[in-house]
């Protein structure tokens, strides 16, 4: 199969494990019992993964508490109060405040690669937090003695460590999420905001090799939580011009829940730059209905009639549950979706001789 197909990342948790975290919430089992019941839930989700024919394989998030905010866990100077994020059906996800310098991880991402390393046996993906996500931890009337500008350097410099981890620690490609893109624009029609985010991620890429982003890509979704999402009504045109000015390598973009597919792959299509690939989404996690390959196939054919072929890779619109209490989609629903997508991958490959 020519055309390449991945993940985005995350997998509805195993039952057990949703019961050990609350549990381990709870205070009433240790840490060690948490860690086993994650590993079996790891071991279980790449195995699963991998029969489905993915060529490209995930750890499914299984241990992170959300993707936003693995790297915050064991930090104190945290407050619970900080940006509250509004999803169409009324639900919200609030971030902490930063309370106190300097910054740094709690957890590195090559943590998860390391853990899913013992049970692949195919290349695997990594998925990190984006600065510009983990930049709304930054109170708007500062932090007393350590100031935005100090913030950010520090920011950078743990982001690329988060990347630079999870490709130590093996991950054969990494994968920005850059969910609150098409947010930014909701918060800011100006578009200030989002230029402040892609300065802020370019940062970051700065860090490595020419040759090393193109083993980074950057994932754009309106946000998928419990089946809503925060910014689908944002209009993908002004977004997807800056969104390629960032200086990765690969993209992955959700299309598939669009209303007006050819439009969005046309705006793909006059804003992509040459050294760039873009990962179509043709699998939508909030719908309940399991695509046939055959609809994979004709998505995968539309999007070959307008981008380059040799530049075209498959992928789901988002992860399946991105945040570890979100139980909206069935663990049997993920992997019949993820197997509709390399199927109709495949199909398509075939169809157009390659």
């Amino acid at each position: 199969m020519d055309i390449p197909t991945e993940p985005i990342g995350s997998i509805p948790r195993t039952p057990d494990l949703h019961d050990a975290m609350r549990a381990f919430a709870a205070g009433s089992i240790p840490q060690a019992d948490l860690d086993r019941v994650g590993d079996e839930a790891v071991r279980e989700t790449i195995g699963k993964l991998e029969a489905t024919g993915s060529p490209v394989i995930t750890d499914g998030e299984q241990t992170k508490p959300s993707f936003a905010t693995y790297a915050l866990q064991g930090l104190t100077n945290l407050a619970p109060d900080g940006v509250v994020i509004p999803f169409a059906d009324g639900h919200t996800r609030r971030l902490p405040r930063l309370t106190s310098g300097p910054f740094a991880f709690g957890v590195h991402a090559g943590t998860y690669t390391s853990r899913a390393r013992r049970y692949a046996t195919r290349p695997l993906k990594q998925a990190v937090v984006s600065a510009s996500a983990l930049s709304l931890l930054y109170p708007s009337d500062g932090v007393p003695g350590y100031s935005r500008d100090a913030f950010l350097d520090d920011l950078v410099r743990e982001a690329a460590a988060d990347i630079r981890s999870a490709f130590d620690a093996g991950a054969e490609t990494v994968q920005i999420d850059f969910t609150e893109g098409r947010l930014a624009v909701k918060l800011d029609p100006s578009l200030g905001l989002l230029g402040s985010f892609v300065a802020l991620n370019n940062r970051v890429l700065d860090c490595f090799s020419v040759e090393e982003r193109t083993r980074v890509g950057v994932h754009t979704c309106p946000g998928g939580d419990r089946d809503s999402t925060h910014s689908a009504d944002v209009d993908y045109a002004q977004l997807l011009p800056h969104l390629f000015e960032l200086r990765a390598g690969r993209f992955y973009i959700q299309l598939s829940s669009e209303s007006d597919r050819m439009r969005v792959l046309q705006l793909i299509a006059a804003h992509l730059r040459p050294s760039q690939r873009v990962f179509v989404g043709v699998i939508d996690p909030i719908s309940a209905r399991v695509e046939l390959p055959g609809e994979v196939r004709d998505r995968v054919l539309e999007a070959a009639r307008v981008l380059p072929i040799d530049r075209l890779g498959t992928t789901d619109d988002c992860g399946f549950a991105p945040f570890a209490d979100d139980t909206s989609t069935g663990r049997d629903t993920a992997f019949a979706k993820i197997r509709a997508r390399v199927e109709g991958t495949e199909l398509a490959s075939r169809e157009l001789g390659i």
